[in-house]
């Protein structure tokens, strides 16, 4: 594990450390989300500021509001992380109402979608950016109705921002889903595999790129690492795009989760492996995109890196989202 790597998950685990005293009653896993975020931007936890943020949330915006649902947290720690959080939290209730005329539905999904628009796009495309995210969000809809829902919205909006047009993003959307669907078979599920194949094209991947990723899935299995499950299967396309030998990312993956196990708060009793999977992997894309940053002929994979480190954090956010609702069902 090389150094910037073992400094960042040092610094997630204090952040962990700092938000678990400093914010007792909300949720263990949007608090982890928040300090791997911090942690991803070299910034210790600063609880005052999120304080303040979560504050004026609540000032600005209805009780029933989305905002104010499990990612609250989240929320305001992107805000306290901004130059201008009064201003971006203005341009997030513009942008919430722009979704909502285009008939999406509250819910944290869609908070989580207003977040990406929001600090993605400039104030002047927002409408633009939102009605292309209704037009895939639909595109993907009519081709997997069963499977399409509002954990997608997230997804469409990123494919909205990103360079990808509409007819190929849905064409090779529906591809790659057919091929990964004959590979993972029937014991993997529709949705999984379908957020698999979302990640794969905002990594503009290509034949190889797939088979990279089945062939690292292979090898994972080998070593008992297991990316092949719910909520983690995207993970599992943002290391298969990582032009990296795949024995390197293994083995980086594997220390990282193994440290972030013998850290406080990570124990298995409080987090469980899969979701420990998902800050390794978040961690591991981050340490080899610096690495390629320092490669001029790699400038377009450094970005579609970039990207996928931001699509991570999504896979996250639909993971706490889901374990919460889960968690209420119950």
């Amino acid at each position: 594990m090389n150094n910037r790597l073992q400094e960042k998950l040092a610094l997630f685990a204090e952040n962990n450390q700092r938000i678990r005293s400093d914010f007792v009653w909300q949720d263990g896993m949007a608090k982890r989300l928040v300090a791997s975020v911090y942690a991803m931007g070299n910034h210790t936890l600063d609880s005052d500021a999120i304080r303040d943020c979560h504050k004026m949330i609540k000032d600005e915006v209805g009780i029933f509001s989305s905002f104010r649902g499990n990612l609250s947290l989240y929320i305001a720690a992107a805000l306290s992380l901004h130059e201008q959080p009064e201003q971006l939290l203005s341009d997030m209730i513009q942008v919430y109402k722009l979704l909502k005329e285009e008939k999406f539905r509250s819910s944290d999904f869609l908070a989580a979608t207003v977040f990406e628009i929001t600090t993605n796009a400039k104030s002047e495309n927002f409408t633009q950016i939102v009605n292309e995210t209704k037009e895939f969000f639909d595109g993907m809809k009519a081709s997997h109705r069963l499977r399409v829902g509002g954990d997608d919205y997230i997804f469409a909006a990123m494919l909205a921002l990103s360079d990808v047009s509409l007819h190929t993003g849905i064409e090779k959307l529906n591809h790659l889903y057919s091929q990964l669907r004959s590979e993972f078979g029937i014991t993997t599920s529709g949705s999984s595999i379908l957020a698999l194949s979302q990640m794969l094209v905002l990594g503009e991947s290509t034949d190889e790129c797939v088979r990279n990723t089945l062939q690292l899935n292979e090898a994972l299995q080998e070593r008992k690492v297991r990316l092949d499950r719910t909520y983690v299967l995207p993970s599992l396309g943002v290391l298969g795009l990582l032009p990296i030998d795949k024995d390197v990312i293994i083995n980086d993956l594997i220390a990282a989760r193994d440290y972030l196990r013998d850290q406080k708060g990570f124990g298995a009793l409080m987090v469980s492996t899969q979701e420990l999977l998902l800050y390794a992997v978040s961690f591991v894309a981050d340490s080899h995109k610096c690495d390629l940053e320092n490669s001029t002929t790699k400038a377009n994979i450094t970005t579609n890196i970039a990207n996928l480190i931001v699509a991570q954090q999504v896979a996250m956010m639909v993971a706490i989202i889901a374990a919460s609702t889960a968690a209420a069902s119950s």
